[in-house]
């Protein structure tokens, strides 16, 4: 049930708008098709992104006096719990918000990676295509004169890690100073710790996956997270002119 979901309200309309791009654009370039699906998403999940930035650096911004409530209850970890989401609702944060846009991609990502695979393997035109959709034949797999989209890409996924080092740099940039460290709280480096493996097990992680991916889906992730980025700086650079108070 979930699969055939999947398929007619995901896959097929992502396989024809992909193939009707193909067909109606200059120079029929699956990399330029992608470049324009990628922008696309990123306009639909445009609000959701934004929440997520402001929450991410919300919750950095609150990172202080979070310390100051695990000092306060040391051994006591459901007041700690209580305490932070209170402090959470005073200050309108919702810690939660950063993983929708992920949440949301995800199926997308799904689609696109079965779309470029049926798509640019040309076999499943006569089965998949809406009456209204020329059948191309055959995809060009080769985009820009010299990427096989279909074969992986070790310079593309090293782009995408890059790209995703400096979204986490951006966002890590001139946040507040860690509290002094009190003996006996054994959480008190979990932010510094979750900080450092977003700023660089992430990148490291996204160029392995990479090296395994087709070019395509990793030109689409770089594009992505490129977009992402720029939306990031964007926002924190008007977040930081409205200077907000925290409670």
């Amino acid at each position: 049930m979930f699969s055939q979901l999947f398929h007619v309200a995901l896959y097929q309309p992502i396989f024809n708008f992909f193939v009707w791009l193909y067909n109606v654009l200059p120079g029929h370039d699956v990399g330029f098709v992608i470049i324009v699906i990628t922008i696309i998403v990123r306009l639909i999940v445009y609000p959701l992104t934004s929440s997520s930035i402001k929450a991410q650096k919300s919750v950095q911004e609150l990172q202080p006096k979070i310390e100051e409530i695990k000092k306060q209850f040391p051994d006591d970890k459901q007041k700690q719990s209580l305490a932070t989401m209170e402090l959470y609702k005073k200050n309108k944060v919702n810690p939660f918000a950063s993983c929708l846009p992920m949440l949301i991609q995800l199926p997308v990502l799904i689609a696109l990676y079965l779309v470029m695979r049926d798509g640019l393997m040309g076999n499943k035109f006569s089965q998949e295509l809406y009456s209204f959709v020329a059948n191309p034949g055959q995809l060009n797999s080769i985009s820009f004169g010299f990427i096989d989209l279909i074969k992986p890409s070790y310079w593309l996924a090293a782009l995408a890690g890059l790209a995703q080092y400096w979204q986490a740099k951006t966002m890590l940039a001139k946040q507040p100073a860690p509290a002094p460290k009190v003996p006996g709280a054994k959480d008190e480096n979990m932010m510094a710790m979750m900080n450092k493996q977003m700023l660089y097990f992430m990148p490291a992680l996204t160029v392995f996956i990479g090296f395994g991916l087709p070019a395509g889906l990793t030109l689409y992730w770089f594009f992505s997270t490129l977009l992402t980025g720029a939306q990031q700086v964007l926002l924190l650079r008007k977040k930081k002119d409205e200077t907000p108070k925290i409670s």
